[in-house]
C-alpha cells in the first residue's frame, strides 16, 4: 500500500490520541485511502481538520461526503467514523450491514478497540460516503 504523507497539523492531532486508539485511527485513516484509490470518480482526496477530528473531504470532484474519524467522548477505548448527519448514509449502511457493525444514531459507526473491523462491509460503506454525490 502507498505511504500517504500526513499534513503537519493533521499528524499533531493523531500525536494527541492514546496509544490504544492512535494505531486503530490510522488504521481507518489507511482503508479510507485505500479506498478512495480503488473508487471510481472519487479523486484527490484532501485530509484536514474538521472540528478537531481527521477529516477527509473530495474537494477535487465534490463526489463525495466528508468523513471524520476520532474516539469517542469517552475515554473508554471506542473509536468511530463519522458521516454527515444529514445525509441517509448510516440509514443505508444500517440496512446493508444490520449485524456486522454498531452504529451512533445517523451519524456514525463505532468499533472497540478490541473489535475486529469487517474490512470488507467497511470499505463499501466508505466508498458509498466517498461517491454519495454521485450516486444521489
Amino acid at each position: 500500500m502507498p505511504h500517504y504523507p500526513l499534513p503537519p497539523a493533521v499528524e499533531l492531532c493523531y500525536k494527541n490520541y492514546p496509544e490504544r486508539v492512535r494505531g486503530k485511527l490510522l488504521s481507518l485513516r489507511d482503508l479510507i485511502l485505500e479506498t478512495a484509490g480503488l473508487t471510481e470518480g472519487v479523486g484527490k482526496i484532501e485530509e484536514a481538520l474538521k472540528w478537531g477530528q481527521p477529516s477527509f473531504l473530495t474537494p477535487e470532484t465534490k463526489s463525495g461526503s466528508t468523513i471524520r474519524i476520532d474516539q469517542t467522548k469517552a475515554d473508554n477505548g471506542q473509536y468511530a467514523i463519522y458521516f454527515h448527519c444529514q445525509t441517509n448514509l448510516v440509514d443505508r449502511f444500517r440496512e446493508l450491514y444490520p449485524q456486522e457493525m454498531t452504529y451512533g444514531g445517523n451519524r456514525s459507526i463505532i468499533f472497540d478497540q478490541d473489535d475486529e473491523v469487517p474490512t470488507a462491509a467497511l470499505q463499501h460503506c466508505i466508498a458509498m460516503a466517498l461517491t454519495y454525490h454521485l450516486n444521489k
